[in-house]
């Protein structure tokens, strides 16, 4: 695999999806996901409860970032849809609408504006300390100014790019959040269910991302990890606190390879879980920022089922989520999890610090990387 991302030369692939099509017998075989990645193969990491760790995407790259709550300064302890604007029906069914900004229900917090280009500098401390509740979730975090699920991803105004229209770029994006929103919002999705409607809209024709997504669901692995993509809890362990998941990030778009409309979206979701358990109070936070590169290709000279979009690349990054990438599921610590005296090897990361590029956040495919604390979730 080329660093553009490549895995065989242009006419090569033209050659093969045009042989393959007349039944050539002798057309050379698309490389399987497995030999598209052997130069980009996942990081190890100590299997740590405590830990982060990252590692790298399919296509072009595939790389992620673990990270769990760790025990900084005078802070003896930091825990942490398909509908728009709110998540319904979520594990045991029945999330209501929220009715302010942070989640309280005071309606006193004041969303940020949308997020148009990478900050300067990390959000403010302000708060830090304060531990989240059932009635405030997003307490002491600087999510509590965030907006509430499809809201808080921001879309560009759209104008005509490569091969589509004004018209046609802005479906394209539209498109794109609705991805997002099955991939990280949606309740059968959050809840560990196959996501069948994020699935649909990647392109049939890409055979490689197709077989990923299939061990991926059912034997996740270090080469097969579906919260690349997705966001997965197992209900019999955790639920969602209240009806709101925190976003914020944007979505860019540039014209790529043979006039394609590539999309990309870097957006950061923060969970507020509790433990499944009856009777259990405490509430603790896990942190997803994913940045995810589309390709909406013009079928005329691309194989590619109309309304479906080519995977470019995908990283992940997340805190509080575990650090076993093999189970498939992200998996919350809570405070009698964690051992005051185990400390992660790796670095101290803030994840809600948006001001640094996913490529300098998490380390290239056969770094190092080494699990970390997160300074606050």
């Amino acid at each position: 695999m080329n660093k553009d991302g490549a895995s065989i030369p242009d006419e090569e692939w033209e050659r093969f999806l045009r042989d393959s099509e007349a039944g050539v017998r002798d057309a050379p075989k698309e490389p399987s996901a497995r030999a598209r990645m052997v130069t980009r193969r996942l990081a190890e990491a100590p299997e740590r409860p405590d830990a982060w760790r990252s590692y790298q995407s399919a296509p072009k790259r595939r790389r992620t970032g673990w990270y769990v709550v760790g025990i900084l300064l005078s802070v003896a302890l930091l825990v942490v849809a398909v509908a728009p604007n709110r998540v319904a029906g979520w594990f045991s069914g029945g999330l209501s609408a929220g009715s302010s900004a942070d989640g309280s229900g005071t309606g006193v917090t004041t969303p940020l504006a949308d997020e148009t280009a990478r900050p300067t500098a990390p959000p403010a401390a302000d708060g830090a300390g304060e531990l989240p509740t059932l009635e405030e979730p997003f307490r002491g975090s600087p999510a509590a100014t965030w907006k509430d699920g499809a809201a808080g991803i921001h879309l560009p105004d759209a104008k005509a790019t490569g091969w589509m229209t004004k018209a046609q770029v802005a479906d394209a994006l539209a498109r794109t959040r609705d991805f997002l929103v099955a991939t990280s919002l949606d309740p059968a999705t959050l809840r560990g269910e196959r996501p069948e409607a994020a699935i649909a809209q990647i392109n049939p024709q890409q055979t490689d991302m197709q077989d990923y997504l299939a061990t991926a669901f059912q034997a996740p692995d270090k080469d097969h990890d579906p919260l690349m993509l997705f966001s997965r809890f197992r209900p019999s362990q955790v639920r969602l606190v209240g009806d709101v998941v925190k976003t914020r990030g944007r979505v860019t778009f540039a014209e790529g390879k043979r006039g394609a409309l590539e999309v990309t979206a870097d957006i950061s979701y923060v969970y507020p879980l509790v433990r499944a358990a009856g009777g259990s109070d405490e509430v603790a936070r896990t942190i997803v920022r994913r940045e995810t590169v589309v390709s909406w290709s013009d079928p005329a000279k691309v194989r590619i089922d109309p309304g479906t979009f080519s995977l470019v690349s995908y990283t992940a990054h997340t805190a509080n989520g575990g650090c076993d990438p093999h189970r498939g599921y992200l998996v919350p610590e809570f405070a009698d999890d964690r051992a005051a005296t185990d400390e992660a090897s790796g670095p101290a990361i803030d994840p809600y610090d948006r001001s640094t590029a996913m490529d300098d956040l998490v380390p290239e495919q056969g770094e190092d990387a080494a699990c970390g604390r997160a300074t606050r979730t």
